[in-house]
């Protein structure tokens, strides 16, 4: 089993993440700007999970703080999160470099899965049935994805409701330790 603490060394070591990590600007769903900022923050919510978490789930966390949108500066906008270009799918690419936990890469590419599906629901009322049963398939550690969901949506820029409403859809399909009961 990899050492994570390890993996993470090498991840904020590499040339690429150094060339990312301080790329961006203040927006509405990321008033911080830039993705070091987008860590730091995350890390502090990490810290508000820490009692509750193995020290190996607390290593993966950290991981995935800082791969899941490192890779944002080179992505194309408004792609599909599967497409090869999104910046999930470049976020996991360059995960692959230090971990061939497939778990964990599902994770990193999945991690706004949740986001998409809200907003086609706010827009159609209808729940995209196959995209979940995908997202539920994809995804094994479903304690680590839900933290690590709550650790990305519980910030400054972004609404609760969106997790509330994900939670909600979760429920009955996938048992987890974290639930909408722990959003702050």
């Amino acid at each position: 089993m990899p050492d994570y603490q390890d993996v993470l060394k090498k991840i904020t070591e590499d040339e690429r993440y150094r060339a990312n990590v301080n790329w961006g600007q203040p927006r509405p769903s990321h008033p911080e700007g830039t993705i070091a900022a987008h860590i730091e923050e995350l890390e502090g919510n990490l810290e508000h999970l820490k009692e509750r978490l193995s020290d190996e789930e607390y290593w993966k966390l950290k991981v995935l703080i800082h791969v899941h949108d490192i890779c944002k500066p080179d992505a194309r906008r408004t792609v599909s999160i599967n497409h090869p270009e999104s910046h999930a799918s470049l976020g996991r690419e360059f995960l692959t470099g230090f971990t061939k936990d497939k778990d964990l890469l599902a994770m990193a590419q999945y991690h706004d899965v949740h986001y998409s599906m809200y907003q086609r629901w706010r827009k159609s009322g209808e729940l995209d049935e196959k995209r979940m049963d995908d997202l539920v398939k994809a995804v094994k550690d479903w304690d680590l994805f839900s933290a690590f969901l709550l650790i990305d949506g519980c910030t400054i820029g972004k609404q609760r409701e969106t997790l509330h409403w994900f939670f909600g859809q979760l429920n009955g399909q996938k048992e987890t330790r974290f639930s909408a009961a722990d959003i702050w």
